[in-house]
């Protein structure tokens, strides 16, 4: 069996295997029958074994990564993006935005680096609107882990712009938020649409990152109504992402950083292990000896050059 020629690795910020908590924990109540039929019928919970279903691996995931202390978001997305235990390398979990000793890590390690250097189209398919580049510029800004590892590979961030001509996504997939908050001619999309143009702009590259950040923010705020919003939604675009999805020509990767939306019985992180899916033909060669956060860049590596 070939390996892919392309990955679309979707990240959920802030996403762990939490208890069967129907207060607490949105995954227990919110309507996935896509992420479940992932799972031969499983809900993502802590006691979830890893499974392999007619299309996907589960693979319940280490973030403490050995390190004392609650995982963050700086320290667990470097490591996604580099394959090193950043926290072990750099004094212990950090975020949520790099200090130096990430900087230079990501800096030195990142995958787009090694993306680049092999002569791989790769991008980051999330849209920024002009003033997060305006205070990048002036400094009023820092990168975080994914947007700093896709820039120290060469790869350009992409722009409303590209958003417009259905080249990048709003965080949220559909558009709704840029329209409601950005820019009101902004491109919208069903859910079910949203997941198939995340098939069709996957398979012009090699390898594509989406960040989507609104859940950790969702765990922040405790707010179990917004959780089930948001696991719904992506769960409608990954229904739509899987219509159209060719598995023999590709994997769908994803995965998080640490647990925190699993958990609304308090506003902050959790030491819960994360879910990771691997969807495609490959799925077993990618999540062969897959059990924490530094093996997805070299799985990652390994499985394009294979396809190249």
């Amino acid at each position: 069996m070939s390996n892919p020629p392309h990955i679309l690795f979707l990240f959920l910020d802030g996403v762990g295997l939490g208890q069967p908590d129907f207060e607490h924990n949105p995954f227990v109540t919110a309507e996935i029958p896509n992420l479940t039929r992932l799972l031969n019928g499983q809900r993502p919970l802590a006691d979830t074994p890893r499974t392999e279903s007619e299309r996907a691996v589960f693979i319940p995931t280490d973030a403490a990564l050995g390190v004392p202390g609650v995982p963050q978001s700086a320290t667990g997305q470097a490591t996604i993006v580099t394959g090193l235990n950043v926290p072990e390398l750099t004094g212990g979990h950090w975020g949520p935005k790099p200090h130096p000793g990430i900087v230079e890590v990501i800096q030195r390690e990142s995958l787009f680096i090694k993306l680049r250097q092999r002569g791989l189209e790769a991008a980051l398919l999330n849209a920024y609107p002009q003033p997060y580049f305006d205070n990048i510029t002036s400094g009023r800004r820092n990168y975080s882990a994914i947007p700093l590892a896709v820039v120290a590979g060469g790869y350009s961030l992409l722009t409303a712009e590209d958003m417009h001509k259905g080249r990048a996504f709003s965080v949220d997939f559909t558009g709704e938020g840029w329209r409601r908050d950005l820019d009101p001619d902004a491109p919208l999309y069903s859910a079910r649409e949203a997941g198939h143009k995340l098939a069709e702009v996957a398979q012009t590259r090699s390898f594509s990152f989406f960040d989507h950040w609104a859940t950790d923010y969702a765990g922040h705020r405790s707010d179990l109504a917004e959780a089930r919003h948001l696991l719904e939604n992506f769960d409608a675009v990954l229904g739509g992402l899987l219509e159209v999805w060719d598995d023999e020509a590709g994997l769908i990767v994803i995965t998080s950083d640490h647990g925190n939306l699993e958990d609304l019985s308090h506003k902050h992180h959790t030491l819960n292990r994360v879910p990771t899916l691997v969807v495609g033909q490959a799925r077993r060669e990618f999540a062969d000896g897959l059990t924490d956060l530094t093996h997805f860049a070299p799985a990652v590596l390994k499985a394009l050059q294979a396809g190249g």
